[in-house]
């Protein structure tokens, strides 16, 4: 889930400014959900600017199925509804459902990036929920013309809140 290398860093200030939709990967939650740092700390400055109003964000029905699976495995059921619910609360938060309609890009996504499967739904969910900017960890996935890849490992925490 990436981690480690560093380019270029972008401010969550400067990337609700160019983004007005971002769409965010399974592991910014995760990383959130698990306090996982020094990831946790920059999804967390995300999650309060999608929350201030700032930019709305975008998470696909696929990404919140992973991020449950982690309280899942370990028969936490409990955990399940408490990850579910917090997410599904955030405010500025939407959850993108998968329709048949966006089939295609998938497939081309997955056809021609060779990602797994998760990653490309993720990928066509946010562009068909007119997402510009898709926030993730995972050095898999890149950007195109018409979605940059924030890795957020690049994204600086300290601007929000």
């Amino acid at each position: 889930m990436g981690g480690g290398r560093r380019g270029p860093s972008v401010t969550v200030d400067e990337l609700c400014r160019r983004h007005p939709r971002i769409a965010l990967d399974s592991n910014v939650f995760i990383y959130v959900l698990e306090a996982t740092e020094p990831w946790a700390a920059a999804g967390r400055a995300l999650i309060r600017a999608l929350e201030a109003g700032n930019a709305t964000g975008y998470l696909s029905s696929v990404a919140l199925a992973e991020i449950l699976t982690g309280p899942a495995r370990k028969g936490d059921l409990a955990g399940v509804e408490c990850y579910n619910d917090e997410i599904r609360s955030t405010k500025g938060l939407r959850i993108a459902g998968v329709p048949p309609e966006i089939a295609p890009d998938i497939a081309v996504i997955r056809g021609l990036r060779r990602l797994r499967l998760p990653d490309a739904i993720h990928l066509a969910s946010a562009r068909a929920s007119g997402a510009t900017a898709f926030v993730t960890n995972d050095r898999e996935i890149r950007g195109s013309v018409k979605l940059e890849v924030i890795y957020l490992d690049e994204l600086e925490a300290d601007t929000i809140g």
